[in-house]
């Protein structure tokens, strides 16, 4: 940099804690030269990573009809007590309601944070902890942001439902609008909280980096990461970086899986150190079905926003048909802002089509003209419909069914229509893998499967943030505020919740163990049609679903785990080709790669097998450790598609806590089996209480 005035002046920040680096803004060739330096590992550009309840936690199993029954995993974790959660996200919405510390003891001890009290900001007993990162999308933008920015306070909404959903307090009375009406409750209900603000809307990589390093210092135990970057190799990869030193530091870091699927290979957040959640649906929808006056019903979907009277019918009218004067008829087609007449919409029901402009903001408009309902078709065959809140009754509706509507109101002398809405639990199969959840191969280690769970990540209710909408709930005597939203970005804060329930029931198990436990007891997921409109059929497999769906009673006692150090986790890296100098440089302390030349990286001992390039016979191993009783367990092998698995030894007796066995599976494709895709199984170790799972994902090398 020539001098150590321009040094300091480019440096935003500088990382000394738990990772040695730091942020600055440098040109590219002032980059380039530093990255030749023999005591840089990687050098990589500030980038911009994307954002990926009621019902949930009853459809998890934690309550039954909102009672919690004596057997509840919350109660054996007295709700979480005595957990961390952090969150890397939009920030929080402190009064709200889900971080009300009523009957709350004092905070931990070993907690090291505070609260940025910048904008009004406080925390209490429940929420420990608020602070923001903006420095990288400072520099990023090429100015300070205005000082009433300077706020860890969420004016998005996004970190304030995650944050909720991972560690919210019971508030009675939730609902959006009247729909999904109840109690809502974080995963975590007693947990303490954590928000490390890092999105401004962008989250970039210095930012995130930087919250990284805050929360490890703080003394969170679970660190819930709702961002998602384009995959890279580990050491440029910010959220693999900072997820390590976690790890090593003994927080167990649950990240989203993505939202950019159903195309193969999406998924992100794909280091073996992070628990990586895909979405799955739960049994509850939002009907909101468009009655005609022929009797004919469509299906459509919406949130139940004071839903029409039964059999009172309203004028049905084309949105074409009454655009306003000097208006196109593209732009009254999809109902934008100024294209209708209010003389001519005034209490009628309007049919609009949709395009890239928001829903909701076409609702706004015709109810601004006097509207009283909008039925609101779609215009492709396959796209996906989330349920979000509106302004008049509306059912969104397919294309095809959109036609035949069309087609009702230019063959009737006077079209009449009415919208009927509700809120409906246990009418529909779940779960099913989620349209958008970003499934496998794994694009960086095949050999490791990802996404390695699955969680509820469509139409989950929690606490939202005042500034982004206008939902006031009136609930409990109080005003409390919450949203529905879809992504795996809500996924994510569930599994973090269940985490924090696992490390409140057992506070010296690692969190290797924690994510064992969680994959080895999830149920896997059929193939089904999701209950979102026009959703084409997901096939259900563990390149999309990982180890399962989640099942949080049985993740309690798994009676075994697949336990990893952080030994494990560089000699991993060893596997795949890091050398010597590359690792002592990351771990900051001298480092020599023993296990280059005589383990495999399909030896690593990971709760789920992947072998993507099978080439004659392989044999590979892992090892259990007993976290229950002394117990003798057996082998059931469900071998893939034309594939041979055997395993030795078929049993494996434990006579103490804390002991470990190893087993050795040789695969081998059968003699004439030529398929080049992706075959899948797997194997169970049981002792009859106990079943301990882990998916077999194969393909053969191409011939």
């Amino acid at each position: 940099m020539q001098s150590k005035e321009k040094a300091k002046e480019a440096i935003f920040y500088s990382y000394t804690r738990y990772f040695n680096g730091f942020a600055a803004i440098l040109e590219d060739e002032e980059a380039a030269e530093i990255s030749k330096h023999p005591k840089v590992l990687s050098v990589f550009r500030n980038q911009i990573s994307k954002l990926h309840t009621t019902n949930s936690w009853d459809f998890l199993g934690l309550e039954r009809d909102g009672e919690i029954s004596a057997d509840s995993m919350w109660l054996k974790a007295k709700f979480g007590e005595g957990v961390i959660i952090g969150t890397l996200d939009f920030g929080v919405w402190p009064e709200s309601e889900s971080f009300n510390d009523e009957g709350m003891g004092p905070v931990p001890s070993k907690w090291k944070g505070y609260c940025d009290t910048n904008d009004g900001v406080k925390c209490n007993r429940k929420l420990i902890g608020a602070r923001y990162f903006s420095k990288g999308y400072e520099a990023e933008v090429g100015h300070p942001l205005n000082s009433s920015y300077h706020t860890a306070r969420d004016y998005n909404g996004h970190g304030t439902h995650t944050l909720s959903t991972a560690g919210g307090r019971f508030v009675s009375g939730a609902n959006l609008l009247g729909s999904a009406y109840g109690t809502a409750k974080g995963g975590s209900p007693n947990s303490r909280v954590a928000s490390y603000k890092v999105c401004w809307p962008d989250c970039l990589d210095a930012d995130v980096l930087a919250g990284y390093e805050a929360a490890i210092h703080d003394g969170v135990d679970i660190l819930s990461v709702s961002l998602g970057f384009v995959p890279n190799e580990y050491f440029k990869d910010r959220t693999a970086i900072g997820a390590f030193h976690a790890v090593e530091n003994g927080i167990l870091v649950v990240a989203a899986a993505g939202n950019e699927g159903p195309a193969p290979g999406a998924v992100v957040n794909v280091a073996p150190w992070i628990l990586t959640v895909g979405a799955s649906t739960i049994s509850r929808e939002f009907p909101s079905n468009a009655i005609l006056g022929n009797h004919k019903r469509y299906k459509g979907l919406s949130i139940n926003t004071n839903t029409q009277p039964a059999g009172k019918f309203y004028p049905l009218i084309n949105s074409v048909d009454v655009k306003a004067a000097n208006v196109s008829s593209h732009l009254a087609k999809h109902c934008l802002v100024g294209s209708l007449d209010p003389v001519k919409v005034k209490g009628k029901i309007v049919y609009c089509t949709r395009d890239e402009v928001f829903d909701g903001e076409k609702s706004l408009v015709v109810a601004q003209s006097g509207g009283v309902g909008m039925i609101l078709a779609d215009q492709f065959m396959f796209s996906v419909v989330d349920p979000i809140a509106h302004f008049v009754p509306t059912s969104v509706v397919s294309a095809v069914d959109g036609l035949s509507i069309l087609s009702y109101i230019y063959s009737t002398k006077t079209p009449v229509a009415y919208i009927s809405g509700a809120t409906e639990v246990g009418t529909v199969a779940a779960p099913t893998m989620a349209n958008f959840s970003s499934p496998g191969p794994n694009p960086i280690t095949p050999e490791i499967l990802k996404p390695d769970i699955t969680a509820p990540g469509v139409n989950i209710l929690a606490a939202y943030t005042e500034a982004s909408g206008p939902f006031h709930i009136a609930g409990d005597q109080r005003q409390v505020l919450f949203n529905i939203m879809s992504g795996t970005s809500i996924s994510c804060p569930h599994v973090s919740g269940i985490a924090g329930l696992l490390k409140a029931i057992h506070p010296d198990w690692s969190p290797a163990a924690i994510k064992s436990a969680i994959m080895t007891t999830a149920t896997t997921i059929s193939n089904a049609r999701e209950p979102i409109a026009n959703a084409s059929l997901i096939e259900a497999n563990p390149l999309n679903y990982g180890a399962g769906h989640i099942w949080p009673s049985r993740a309690m006692e798994p009676g075994l785990v697949y336990d990893l150090t952080t030994r494990d986790y560089v000699d991993f890296l060893c596997s795949i080709g890091y050398n010597s100098t590359q690792l002592s440089l990351f771990l900051g302390e001298p480092y020599i790669c023993q296990s280059q030349n005589n383990s495999s990286v399909v030896d690593f001992n990971y709760p789920s097998i992947t072998v993507p390039n099978l080439s004659g016979k392989i044999t590979l191993s892992r090892t259990l450790k007993n976290v229950g009783t002394p117990s003798s367990y057996r082998v059931h092998i469900k071998a893939p598609r034309g594939i041979s698995v055997k395993v030795e030894p078929r049993s494996l007796r434990f006579d103490k806590k804390h002991e470990e066995k190893m087993f050795e599976m040789t695969v081998e494709a059968k003699k004439g089996f030529k398929n080049d895709d992706y075959v899948f199984g797997g194997i169970t170790w049981s002792d009859g209480k106990h079943h301990v799972r882990s998916p077999i994902v194969i393909k053969k090398a191409a011939s």
